[in-house]
């Protein structure tokens, strides 16, 4: 039981921080997803303030229709609880896997999905810093099922100009200049993300070139991947891609955030707006 309204079901996910269980309202009986966050593992002053941050933005963001609704947040003696709507559709990773990748008629309205939650994190001075597959999750099991945005365990409030310094994230979708000596970023980052995505639904795989002649791990690789930015638009299917597709990645994925899109104008994209 949660307080004397939520009663918790079977497990359903694991993350970092938290376990996600089905959840029922007991009087509305409608069936929710519920994060629980051992306080635990919330041994730090920085640890505590992070949860208050990601409720905040959560509730912050909770009435777009692409970012997932927060539906109540509860906390007890034990554990903090996140009760949120149900994505019963599974991630965006998984309906790539099952393809191998989308076709541009499938995947342009995913991607105009993806670019309206960015931008409305963006509009609201939040960058979610971990925009990848696994943190998409579909509404239900249709064709056309909305998405929504998950997780904002990395993300931060931002005010024009700010730049922050610590590397978060996963590695294969971070941002150059969080990895580079500086690692001053900024709402750019997420733009990046989205790209990879966006690459990845195209083609079913990242979109650097991994030398796997030089002796180093596959950590390294990735990093002077990213760093070196070669993005790989030779190998099969992109022979076959519009260039309206490919204009729109090389923009997001342009190693220079100041000279990257926003996510209004990957909005104002044509390959998004005609889709």
């Amino acid at each position: 039981m949660i307080g004397s309204d939520y009663e918790l079901g079977k497990e359903i996910g694991q993350g970092t921080y938290g376990t996600t269980y089905l959840c029922r309202h007991l009087i509305t009986n409608e069936t929710l997803a519920c994060k629980v966050i051992s306080k635990a593992n919330i041994t730090t002053q920085e640890k505590i303030e992070n949860i208050y941050r990601e409720l905040t933005i959560m509730m912050t963001l909770s009435d777009h229709p692409n970012i997932v609704k927060l539906k109540a947040f509860r906390e007890d003696e034990d554990f903090f609880y996140f009760i949120m709507e149900l994505c019963e559709g599974g991630e965006l990773f998984d309906r790539i896997e099952a393809k191998d990748y989308l076709t541009e008629a499938e995947a342009a309205p995913v991607a105009k999905m993806i670019a309206k939650a960015v931008c409305m994190c963006h509009v609201a001075g939040v960058i979610h810093r971990d925009l990848k597959p696994e943190n998409f999750l579909f509404l239900n099991n249709q064709p056309d099922s909305p998405l929504k945005l998950i997780d904002f365990g990395f993300s931060v409030f931002f005010k024009p100009n700010q730049r922050f310094s610590d590397i978060v994230g996963t590695l294969s979708y971070v941002a150059p200049e969080m990895l580079s000596q500086w690692k001053r970023h900024g709402p750019e980052v997420d733009i990046w993300s989205a790209g990879v995505i966006i690459y990845i639904m195209l083609c079913g795989h990242f979109p650097f070139y991994l030398n796997s002649d030089l002796d180093f791990d596959k950590t390294t690789q990735t990093t002077c991947a990213i760093l070196k930015g070669d993005i790989d638009f030779e190998t099969q299917p992109w022979p076959q891609i519009s260039e309206s597709a490919k204009s729109l990645i090389r923009q997001m994925l342009e190693r220079d955030p100041k000279k990257r899109l926003t996510a209004q104008q990957v909005l104002e994209h044509p390959w998004i707006r005609n889709a």
